[in-house]
This record gives structure tokens, C-alpha cells and sequence, in this order.
């Protein structure tokens, strides 16, 4: 994903590439090296975000050293790998693991009824007879999750026909029991979630580094919220998804708090919202210091970056420029002695930056248009 000089979205994609097995760190690292250095970006490299896997991180290992060699790498290489949205997808399937059986037994009952036109033809009269919304169920892929929590969003609104169904079918002898239906419709209920979220933070046509944090806070309030459901299925189940959750978000993801804060809705409050949430009372104001400072050392080093490359400077900056040129001015007409006495009785504010300055303005209150109905958009 790219930002064009006119602040759209771009997205490319530069290379697809066979690693032959076994794919190790320095491998998959070198292949994306020499993608760079072919499209001549090997330099602009800022931020990698990869799957979770032990190779991935030897990867970013040998790239980190990499790149470093071409330039400087922004806050202490802190910001190089940034862990993707892929964490969510492994804990949905912890809580699917939970039910597997009973899921396997459910996709093959949704199987078995697809299989011929007569089937479906008694199913379907079923469904009429009931008086059912829905008409079609949905096939899954069981390597998946989220196809697996699609389907059974929907066959969960059949529940009743199976049994009926079973009755017509003389050879349909999988129908689920009315515990295995109670059970998956508790997962299915947990995963809507997880489904949502997953949904908004791998948006590709809309920035969504701004959106990361939000949806992370509103996964860890139903986790918590589920430890104390009085059904223990549920709240085994939820423990187990916890610990996934709490070994990714032990520490704060830098570089996608930082993104929420850049969001004019949010700012620091954002920070303020969703950290009591995601982290005990005693390390809140910890975390949020940790991105305070580390927002400060970013824009400061873009700063660097900004005036060193013959960029123009800030109004600030020039004024302080001019103020250097106007010292020997002052020496010489005699102001500089009354300078010094205006010091000493007047309190003098210090400088602030262009990221003091936003954090002070009023929050963005964004109301959707209901003429063109757009939605919000950070870089707009």
C-alpha cells in the first residue's frame, strides 16, 4: 500500500515469488530484498508487516540489518515490524477448535442435503413450511474460519429443519443434536466479532492502520466480558482464546497506536479510551507514555529528514531563522540588554511544534453526508 503525492490510496503489488521448501528466514528475507532493489525501493523502506511465524521473524531479523546498511531506521528499528491482523484470525480459531467435532458433523449435514436436487427439494419445503426468511444454505471451507463462521451464521437459522428433515430422509442419520446446535450458536454469537473486525482492518480500497486499534479494544472487551458467563464451556474456551490474545497485546503494537492518534477523531484520547481496556490499571499510564514519546521521536526524526533533504520549513522554523539574523541587529541598537531584562520578568512559553499545536485543536467531528453518503476518510 502506497500514498500518492495527491494523498490517494494506491495499492500494488510488486512481486509474487516461489520460495521452494523449506522457506527459512534468510531465504524468504532475501527474496523480498531483491524485490526491492528491483523496483529501486530498497531505501524507502520504513515498516514490514508479515504473518506470525518463527521464519517470518528471522526475515525480519536479516531485513532490519539490511536495510539498516541503506539508511537509518525510524525510533530504534521499534517501528520496522509491525504484527499484522493475522492474530485475530489464530484466536477465532481457537474458539472453533473448541467445537470442531460438532462443526464437521454440521458442514457434513449441510453436504449431505446439497448433494441431490430431491434433498434439497424436501429441505426446501421445510423451510416454507416454517415459515423461514432465509432459503439457501451456504457451503464452507473447512480450512478457513471465516467460511466456517459464515456457514454456520446461516445454518444456525435451520436448526429446525433438520430433524423434521430427517423424518422425510429415511438414509439422513447425522442430524446434530439440540446440546451441539446450543453450542455452536454460543461460538457463532462470540465470532461475529471477530469476523467484523477482521473484515475492517484487511480493507484494502481505505486506510485502515487509523481503525487497528479500535477493533483490537472491542475484541479484548468481549473476552473479558465472557470470563464471567456462567457457562463453563464458554468461559474455558475464552481463557484459552486470552492467552493468545494477551501474548501478541502485552505490549503495545507502536505503530498502529500511533495511527489512531493521527486520526483527528481520536488524537490522544484514543489512547485514553482503549488502553484501561487492553491493559491492567497500573501499566496504563506506562503504555501511553511509551507512544507519547515515541510519536515525538517520529515526528522530530521526520523533522531531520524534512530540512536535510532541502525541503521547505515550517513557519515556526523560519521565523526562528530569522530571529538568528536579527541578533547582531539587536546587539547593536541596544534591545538585547532589555531582551535580557524581559526574560527575567516575563514568562516565556516554549517553542511548540506543529504536533503540540494538533493535539490542541478541537477534535474532527465527522457526520456522514446524506446526499453522497461517504464515509470517513483519514487522509482526506
Amino acid at each position: 500500500m502506497v500514498i500518492s503525492m495527491s494523498w490517494q490510496l494506491q495499492k500494488h503489488v510488486f512481486n509474487f515469488v516461489n520460495i521452494p521448501p523449506p522457506c527459512q528466514g534468510l531465504e524468504i528475507a532475501n527474496a523480498i530484498w531483491r524485490c526491492l532493489e528491483d523496483w529501486g525501493i530498497e531505501s524507502k523502506i520504513h515498516t514490514l508487516s508479515v504473518d506470525n511465524a518463527s521464519a517470518n521473524d528471522a526475515a525480519i531479523d536479516n531485513l532490519k540489518i539490511y536495510v539498516k546498511n541503506k539508511r537509518r531506521l525510524l525510533c530504534e528499528k521499534r517501528l520496522f515490524h509491525v504484527r499484522c491482523a493475522h492474530i485475530l484470525n489464530l484466536i477465532a480459531q481457537d474458539g472453533l477448535s473448541e467445537i470442531k467435532n460438532i462443526v464437521d458433523v454440521i458442514s457434513d449435514n449441510v453436504e449431505y442435503v446439497q448433494q441431490s436436487d430431491a434433498r434439497l427439494k424436501i429441505f426446501s419445503e421445510i423451510v416454507k413450511q416454517l415459515n423461514l426468511l432465509d432459503k439457501k444454505l451456504v457451503d464452507d471451507c473447512r480450512t478457513r474460519w471465516h467460511s466456517i463462521y459464515e456457514m454456520l451464521a446461516v445454518v444456525i437459522k435451520f436448526k429446525d429443519v433438520f430433524p423434521r428433515f430427517a423424518d422425510r430422509e429415511p438414509h439422513y442419520d447425522i442430524c446434530s443434536s439440540a446440546n451441539d446446535w446450543a453450542k455452536a450458536e454460543k461460538v457463532c454469537s462470540m465470532l461475529e466479532l471477530f469476523w467484523t473486525a477482521t473484515h475492517i482492518i484487511s480493507g484494502s480500497d481505505y486506510p485502515i492502520s487509523n481503525l487497528f486499534l479500535n477493533e483490537v479494544n472491542r475484541v479484548k472487551v468481549l473476552l473479558d466480558k465472557k470470563t464471567l458467563e456462567n457457562d463453563i464451556f464458554i468461559r474455558d474456551m475464552v481463557a484459552r482464546m486470552k492467552v493468545k490474545f494477551d501474548k501478541y497485546w502485552g505490549e503495545t503494537n507502536l505503530l498502529m497506536s500511533i495511527a489512531a492518534v493521527l486520526d483527528p477523531r481520536y488524537k490522544l484520547r484514543a489512547l485514553e479510551f482503549c488502553f484501561p481496556r487492553l491493559y491492567s490499571s497500573e501499566n496504563v499510564e506506562r503504555q501511553i507514555a511509551t507512544v507519547r514519546k515515541t510519536l515525538y521521536e517520529l515526528y522530530y526524526e521526520h523533522v531531520a529528514i524534512f530540512n536535510i533533504e532541502g525541503e521547505p520549513i515550517g513557519e515556526g522554523q523560519r521565523n526562528n531563522l530569522l530571529n538568528l539574523n536579527l541578533i547582531n541587529v539587536e546587539i547593536q541598537c541596544g534591545w538585547s540588554e532589555y531582551a535580557e531584562y524581559l526574560k527575567s520578568v516575563e514568562s516565556i512559553q516554549p517553542q511548540k511544534y506543529e504536533l503540540d499545536l494538533y493535539h490542541e485543536e478541537n477534535f474532527y467531528i465527522f457526520e456522514k453526508d446524506k446526499k453522497d453518503g461517504k464515509d470517513f476518510d483519514v487522509l482526506d
